[in-house]
């Protein structure tokens, strides 16, 4: 089974974001998958911002990264740029920490303006970080959530965009496991 990592910028769990994201760990597990949520607003703040790997904490949350199948990011999206909870973590990770992993991107935001974020910001961070299966992300307007409910137009594009993310992870296993089975020559 792959194992899925759920990385929340979201300041709070009744944010936006973080109904997004309660919602995709949802649709994960209904599909099967092993996941873990990491709340990037619950780890220590000067350790995280100090990027101190010595703490258990931190090593904990990089690790998971480094052993997860397939990243889901989410991210509020502020004055076009992504939550600095985000950048935060991902600045402690290895430069090529997200090579081989599938990364879905999925961001919040209160205008269709900042929607470039996550082409011209989140994007490139991830790819920095050695991404190289980087799927289409989806971005969800702020009036589309309403309470814990998500509008039902972005919760189908929301489920569109997980089913092609678990696709591409078992694809990505499976490719994994055929390289591992296949004779030296």
């Amino acid at each position: 089974m792959s194992s899925i990592l759920v990385i929340s910028g979201s300041p709070s769990p009744s944010s936006r974001t973080g109904i997004v994201v309660a919602h995709v760990d949802g649709l994960l597990r209904d599909a099967g998958f092993e996941v873990r949520t990491l709340h990037v607003r619950q780890l220590p703040t000067l350790s995280l911002l100090t990027e101190d790997m010595r703490d258990p904490e931190i090593a904990d949350a990089v690790s998971a990264v480094l052993r997860a199948d397939g990243v889901v990011v989410a991210s509020p999206v502020y004055r076009a740029a992504y939550s600095g909870l985000v950048k935060a973590l991902l600045d402690l990770l290895p430069k090529k920490a997200l090579r081989g992993r599938v990364v879905l991107p999925l961001a919040t935001g209160g205008s269709q303006g900042f929607l470039v974020a996550m082409d011209y910001a989140l994007n490139p961070l991830l790819i920095g970080k050695g991404a190289d299966n980087v799927l289409r992300g989806e971005f969800v307007l702020d009036p589309d959530i309403v309470g814990d409910v998500i509008a039902p137009a972005s919760a189908d594009a929301i489920r569109t965009a997980v089913e092609r993310f678990t696709l591409a992870v078992e694809d990505a296993r499976f490719r994994r496991k055929r390289t591992l089975l296949r004779p030296a020559v």
